[in-house]
């Protein structure tokens, strides 16, 4: 006699729900997420997928909303209220905004204790003081967002809150620190390449990600892990005088962080990086779906796309390998280090852009700069 069907859970239900946006908006939390966020949140997100949002933007969404759940939940208990009331606001940034020295002398300042080891708990804190004000506003601002989506106001433009942001932020100044401590330059990148030396698919796999981002102009973490087989073509041959031609290969990016919906940026692989990325994937023999994905304790292919994390722990373990210091890197190294030694070879500004798909000049130039400055002449008038 067949069983019944159990029914599904809320939250086993918010799961199958979100494996149903999985293919647009990776989630290496699934369940987690499932628990934290509400069954309006996932109808938002999957609303926000169907009317085609970029991915990147997405995923910051997605991580904005999560975090402020689990504060939510932390702080008061429940979910959070759409729309969100002017005090919860304030707490919010009470909790995010404050002085290391006063809290030195007064306890209750800044985020309650329990508060905070709830959130280290799942996750979702990991450094130690408060947080940067840009990700204060930016976390603000979705919240905003979100709730305009729900049809719903806020007291988001409330003097008192505009107020509460600023004195804030004047009364704990912060250095504002790159996102990689230190550029993955073509030196860097030579003693973490000499970390994937054996033909283990492990190996194959981080030099491949290592080559492809760096050479493609310093891809993004999310672009490297969303990367799928669809997105290459082959390319003619590269003619070089008293050489062998050289393998080209073209990705296609689609829609970007800086490209509209009808833009197709396009970058391109010549050499070595080709054929590193065709070694590790006839090795792991994928024809299809994701470029870069796990691969297990005894040499099996996962069959889903490595997290943008990853790239991250990647970069890092590699570079703890070669000897480095691995909390100097991360996967924005990659990026910046482009740049950086696309201006120690004396690339024009303009070519690398080409490549690194930077809108803003200004943005691209401080990489230029930084690498040019010390040795310039401007530094040696005396």
């Amino acid at each position: 006699m067949a069983q019944p069907k159990t029914s599904l859970t809320a939250v086993e239900r918010r799961a199958e729900e979100l494996d149903t946006i999985a293919a647009v908006l990776p989630m290496e939390r699934r369940d987690e997420l499932a628990e934290l966020l509400t069954d309006h949140d996932v109808e938002t997100l999957r609303h926000l997928v169907n009317q085609g949002m970029g991915d990147n933007t997405l995923r910051a969404l997605t991580s904005d909303l999560t975090y402020l759940e689990a504060w939510g939940l932390a702080a008061t208990g429940k979910s959070l209220p759409w729309p969100a009331p002017e005090a919860l606001l304030l707490k919010f940034v009470a909790h995010h905004l404050w002085d290391p020295q006063h809290r030195e002398t007064d306890s209750d300042h800044g985020m309650p204790a329990d508060v905070d080891e709830k959130l280290r708990q799942q996750g979702f804190l990991k450094s130690v003081g408060p947080h940067a004000p840009a990700t204060v506003r930016r976390r603000l601002a979705n919240w905003s967002t979100l709730s305009k989506w729900r049809g719903l106001d806020g007291a988001f433009t409330s003097p008192a809150l505009k107020s509460a942001i600023r004195l804030a932020v004047r009364a704990v100044p912060r250095t504002r620190r790159r996102k990689s401590a230190k550029a993955v330059t073509g030196d860097v990148l030579a003693k973490l390449l000499a970390t994937c030396a054996t033909d283990s698919l492990r190996d194959l796999r981080d030099r491949a990600i290592l080559m492809v981002a760096f050479a493609s102009g310093g891809r993004r973490r999310s672009e490297i892990a969303g990367l799928r087989r669809e997105q290459l073509t082959v390319e003619p041959p590269i003619e070089v005088p008293d050489g062998p031609p050289l393998p080209s290969l073209a990705i296609h990016l689609g829609r970007t962080k800086t490209s509209s919906a009808e833009q197709d940026d396009v970058v391109y692989l010549t050499g070595r990086p080709v054929e590193v990325l065709n070694a590790w994937m006839t090795a792991a023999k994928i024809d299809k779906g994701s470029v870069f994905r796990a691969v297990g304790r005894w040499g099996t292919v996962s069959r889903r796309a490595i997290d943008p994390q990853s790239v991250n722990a990647i970069i890092k373990q590699r570079a703890a390998m070669a000897g480095l210091e691995p909390g100097e890197f991360s996967a924005h190294g990659l990026r910046s280090g482009y740049l950086t030694e696309a201006a120690i070879r004396g690339i024009p500004l303009p070519e690398a852009m080409e490549q690194s798909r930077h809108r803003s000049v200004q943005q691209a130039s401080s990489y230029y700069n930084n690498a040019t400055r010390r040795s310039g002449r401007a530094t040696r008038m005396l």
